[in-house]
């Protein structure tokens, strides 16, 4: 087992142990790809989900936030495109019986392709030392010349076959490339189809009268439907964003890796609405603005990369994707595209309703162009979680297992622990733990020695512990103990509420 299958499944069993992730329904043997969040898993995905709102809603005056419903009218989705082009190509291996997507079966190749270059290069580095010129190497070794060739060629054929739809073009590519089964590494497929990814549900009271609807599949169409609603009662002007967060749902060919891939989903979208022409401006403006905002979270700039798309989305002129480097490689984590104006042009057209926007400055109305950002809440709760979970050698000769989550974003801030459980010293503990609680989540832990209680808050996160002693009764001091640094500090009781809110306050994180 390869060092990152190793440490994908230490990440998969942690969730678990430490109230995280569950499996959905685990007690009637689940349910494929679906998954339910623990009591610890509940706290850090609304951390996360208000470190987004806050960033794109609180510190953006041109910025609001709305909630739509799930269920829309049947038209959205046609206008939307989603009816006739919201497919992946499929493809089955005959000797494994195993199904997946045709086009990630490529991209996973191209993938491989490219960490054979990066080792060259990290190769070289080595050798060369300081005088090692990266650029020059990549336009002149020949080996990683030909690694970047097979790479872009393999992206670029699949990206024009399915901009063709010309799907017998993407198995005879995979056959080409010699592409296996994954599991099995066979080499006998079936052809290519399409496969729609929305859940149809039905409206009504009998089976008749019912009408067809779909759970959503993404959040956007609910903002580009209330454009004219937002706009008017909040009295926006271009350049304005609608921002939201929500469950999507999509019937997945392939729903793996966890939380990476999965059938019912929670989406942070925004949809920033600007003047036509000015697009690329503000798609550059939140590629930036979007990167910083995950870099302020302190997971090592080293692992994003933006990934710039061969093939566009019908809507859209241009798009990226912010990855990062998860247990199984770099993968998309949030989506910048400019969508033009085609999903307000498209529900003008289907409901025979005017969405436009009078620009005061310009005397004139237009349909806006829009720059959207969208990212997995899923998927950011995975970067965030693997990447936190640590094991570390102590100098002692023993090790620890310890979640460094951003303490922004930790379930539970600080843990009070009485040294003993007599003395008086269970009740200041509790005393302390009910002033702090209206300010942050705090637990209170009685249970085994201080040590390894320590241990466990270590593994779940917690990054501050506050123990309570026999000279706690004296001067009204306590210890606090750092999870990163294990480094222990005398403090006034009174302080405590300072030391922690500054450490884990928005506003500290967000300004780094």
């Amino acid at each position: 087992m390869s060092n990152t299958e190793d440490q994908f499944k230490k990440v998969i069993s942690h969730a678990k142990e430490y109230g995280y992730i569950f499996g959905s329904s685990e007690i009637y043997d689940g349910l494929s790809a679906v998954y339910d969040y623990g009591q610890n898993g509940a706290e850090l995905k609304k951390n996360i989900r208000d470190y987004w709102w806050k960033a794109m809603v609180q510190m953006h005056e041109n910025i609001v936030g709305i909630d739509a419903a799930i269920f829309m009218h049947p038209t959205t989705w046609k206008a939307s495109g989603h009816v006739d082009a919201f497919s992946d190509p499929l493809i089955d291996n005959k000797d494994s019986k195993k199904r997946y997507r045709a086009d990630v079966l490529i991209e996973d190749y191209a993938e491989k392709l490219n960490i054979k270059a990066e080792k060259e290069i990290a190769k070289a580095a080595k050798r060369f030392g300081e005088s090692f010129d990266r650029e020059q190497y990549e336009a002149t070794n020949p080996r990683v010349m030909g690694y970047r060739e097979k790479q872009k060629s393999a992206t670029a054929r699949l990206a024009k076959y399915l901009d063709a739809d010309d799907l017998a073009a993407v198995k005879a590519l995979i056959e080409e490339l010699e592409i296996g089964c994954p599991e099995s590494g066979s080499k006998n497929w079936t052809d290519v189809r399409q496969f729609n990814l929305m859940f149809g549900t039905k409206l009504g009271a009998s089976a008749e009268t019912a009408t067809d609807l779909f759970l959503r599949p993404e959040t956007a169409q609910g903002i580009f439907v209330n454009f004219l609603n937002v706009q008017k009662t909040g009295r926006m002007k271009i350049p304005f964003g609608i921002a939201q967060t929500g469950k999507a749902f999509r019937n997945e060919i392939v729903a793996r890796q966890f939380i990476f891939r999965m059938r019912e989903f929670e989406q942070m979208e925004m949809q920033f609405f600007v003047r036509p022409g000015e697009e690329m401006k503000w798609y550059e403006h939140w590629k930036e603005e979007r990167l910083n905002w995950h870099k302020s979270l302190g997971l090592g700039e080293e692992n994003y990369r933006f990934h710039d798309h061969e093939k566009l989305a019908h809507y859209a002129n241009a798009a990226a994707d912010i990855e990062f480097n998860f247990p199984f490689g770099f993968k998309e984590l949030e989506g910048i595209h400019s969508r033009t104006d085609f999903d307000l042009k498209a529900h003008e057209q289907y409901s025979g309703k005017k969405l436009q926007f009078f620009d005061p400055e310009l005397g004139e109305n237009y349909t806006p162009y829009v720059v959207e950002t969208s990212i997995g809440l899923d998927r950011m709760f995975l970067a965030v979680f693997s990447s936190a979970l640590q094991e570390e050698e102590l100098e002692n000769g023993t090790s620890r297992t310890v979640l460094k989550l951003p303490s922004v974003l930790a379930p539970v801030k600080a843990a009070i622990l009485p040294l003993v459980k007599k003395d008086g010293l269970p009740e200041v503990a509790l005393k302390i733990m009910d002033d702090l609680k209206y300010d942050f989540n705090i637990i209170y832990d009685e249970k085994d020695a201080v040590g390894r209680r320590y241990r466990r808050q270590d593994a779940a996160g917690t990054p501050f512990c506050v123990t309570v002693d026999h000279d706690t009764l004296d001067d009204d001091s306590v210890t606090i103990r750092h999870r990163d640094t294990m480094e222990q500090k005398r403090v006034a009781i009174k302080d405590l509420k300072e030391i922690i809110g500054s450490a884990v306050s928005f506003k500290t994180w967000i300004s780094k």
